[in-house]
C-alpha cells in the first residue's frame, strides 16, 4: 500500500517511537504529585513544552495541550470570544478554513453575550471572507471584516487543508494589530513542514500531523490576549484544558517536532518536486481534469485534482483496491450527502476530487505508479457511468 494522506496523519517518525517507548517506562506517575516518579513526569513534560514551544515561536507558559487540534481550535474560538465578550461577538474567518473553526465560531458566537450588534454572513455572528479561485483568502476583504465594530475575533488558516494553498497570516496579522482584534491561526497543517507566521494570538497545533502520536494537539495563547477558558477550569494546563495530560505522547510529539523540523528543508524541496510532477502530468493523462489550489504559493506535500463525470467515492475505493491510500475532500458521505465547502467556495469543480498529500520519505516510484494507474481507472468509471 502506498500511503498518500499525510494531510490527514503522518506516520509515526521514529524519533517519536523511541521517545514514546522510553517515556512510558520514565512519564507514566502524575506530573501534579510531589513524589518522585511525578516530579520526573514532570520535568519531562516541561521539557516537552519548552521545545514545542521554541519550534512554534511561542513562549513555553503560552502552551498548552489539548487531546487533538480539533479541540485546540475549539478551545481556542471559544476562550478567545468569552475573553472579548464585552466588545463583541463577531467573528471574522476566510471561508475556506476547517469546519473545527466554522463551527466553534458559529457556536460562540451565537452564545457568547456581546455588546455590540453583530452582522452576519451565513450564521449569526460568523461572518466568511470569500477566497480566490485557487482557495486564497481576499485581503481587503478580510482587513474590512475585521475593522467592523463589534469583531471579537479573527481566525486564518496557515495552509488549506485540502489544496495545500498557502494564506497571507502574517499581512491578515497586520490588519488585526491596526482593528486591535486578536487573530486565532490554524497551523495544523504546516506545523512541523513550514515556519509559523509572526502576529498570531492564539495558535491551534496537532502533533499527528507532523509525524507525532494521535491525541495531542497543542493551543497557545499569546501573553496579553483575553482568554476565558469555556470548560470549568481546573489546577492543570493553566486553567485552559482540564483534564490529565498524556506525558509520553507529549514527549513523543517534541521529539517527532524536533526531528522533522530537522528534515524540513530537503523534504519540502522532495516532496514538492514530486507534487509538481503530479500537477503537471494528471491533466496530460487524465481528459477533463481541473488541477485546483496555488502552483506556487503551497504547502509542500499536497496536491488535489477533480475529474469531471467521476463520483469520488468511487474512484477513491477503486484507488484503494489497486493499492493507494489518498483521500478527498469533496466526496459525498452517507452522513452528510454534500461536498466540500472548500471547493463550493472556491468555485471550483466539487466532484470526482482526489487529494494526493506526500509523507515523509514519499517514494517517487509511488508516485510514478500512481500516475500510470489513475487514467485507466478514471476511464473505466466514466465507462461504467454511461459517459464516453
Amino acid at each position: 500500500m502506498a500511503y498518500l494522506d499525510a494531510a490527514s496523519t503522518e506516520p509515526l517518525h521514529p524519533a517519536a517511537r523511541e521517545a514514546l517507548l522510553t517515556t512510558l517506562d520514565t512519564g507514566w506517575a502524575d506530573p501534579a504529585r510531589l513524589y518522585g516518579s511525578a516530579r520526573r513526569a514532570r520535568l519531562l513534560l516541561d521539557q516537552a513544552r519548552t521545545e514545542i514551544a521554541e519550534s512554534l515561536g511561542a513562549r513555553p507558559d503560552e502552551v498548552s495541550f489539548t487531546a487533538s487540534g480539533t479541540q485546540a481550535v475549539h478551545l481556542g474560538v471559544l476562550g478567545a470570544l468569552g475573553g472579548r465578550r464585552r466588545v463583541g461577538s463577531r467573528v471574522v474567518a476566510g471561508a475556506v478554513e476547517h469546519s473545527s473553526v466554522l463551527h466553534a465560531a458559529t457556536l460562540g458566537s451565537a452564545t457568547t453575550p456581546a455588546t455590540a450588534p453583530a452582522t452576519a454572513s451565513g450564521s449569526p455572528g460568523l461572518v466568511t471572507v470569500p477566497v480566490s479561485l485557487t482557495g486564497r483568502v481576499d485581503l481587503a476583504a478580510f482587513a474590512a471584516a475585521v475593522s467592523a465594530e463589534g469583531t471579537a475575533l479573527a481566525c486564518l488558516q496557515t495552509a488549506n487543508h485540502e489544496v495545500g494553498t498557502l494564506q497571507p497570516v502574517a499581512e491578515a496579522a497586520a490588519a488585526c494589530r491596526t482593528a486591535g482584534v486578536p487573530l486565532l491561526v490554524d497551523a495544523c497543517q504546516t506545523a512541523g513542514r513550514l515556519p509559523v507566521p509572526d502576529g498570531w494570538s492564539v495558535l491551534a497545533a496537532s502533533a499527528h500531523k507532523w509525524g507525532g502520536p494521535s491525541g495531542v494537539g497543542v493551543l497557545a495563547v499569546r501573553k496579553g490576549t483575553r482568554f476565558r477558558s469555556a470548560l470549568p477550569e481546573d489546577e492543570r494546563e493553566r486553567g485552559r484544558v482540564p483534564g490529565f495530560v498524556n506525558v509520553p505522547a507529549i514527549v513523543a510529539s517534541a521529539a517527532a517536532l524536533r526531528a522533522s523540523l530537522a528534515e524540513a528543508e530537503a523534504e519540502n524541496a522532495r516532496l514538492s518536486a514530486l507534487v509538481d510532477l503530479v500537477r503537471r502530468r494528471v491533466p496530460e493523462l487524465v481528459p477533463d481534469v481541473e488541477v485546483i489550489g496555488d502552483p506556487v504559493e503551497r504547502a509542500p506535500h499536497i496536491v488535489t485534482f477533480s475529474c469531471l463525470y467521476v463520483d469520488g467515492e468511487v474512484l477513491l475505493t477503486e484507488l484503494d483496491r489497486l493499492g493507494f491510500a489518498v483521500s478527498s475532500g469533496s466526496s459525498c458521505t452517507a452522513s452528510t450527502l454534500r461536498p466540500s465547502h472548500v471547493l463550493e467556495a472556491m468555485g471550483v469543480l466539487t466532484h470526482g476530487n482526489v487529494r494526493v498529500s506526500l509523507p515523509r520519505g514519499a517514494q517517487a516510484a509511488d508516485v510514478e505508479r500512481f500516475l500510470t494507474v489513475l487514467p485507466d481507472v478514471v476511464r473505466r468509471i466514466r465507462l461504467d457511468a454511461g459517459v464516453a
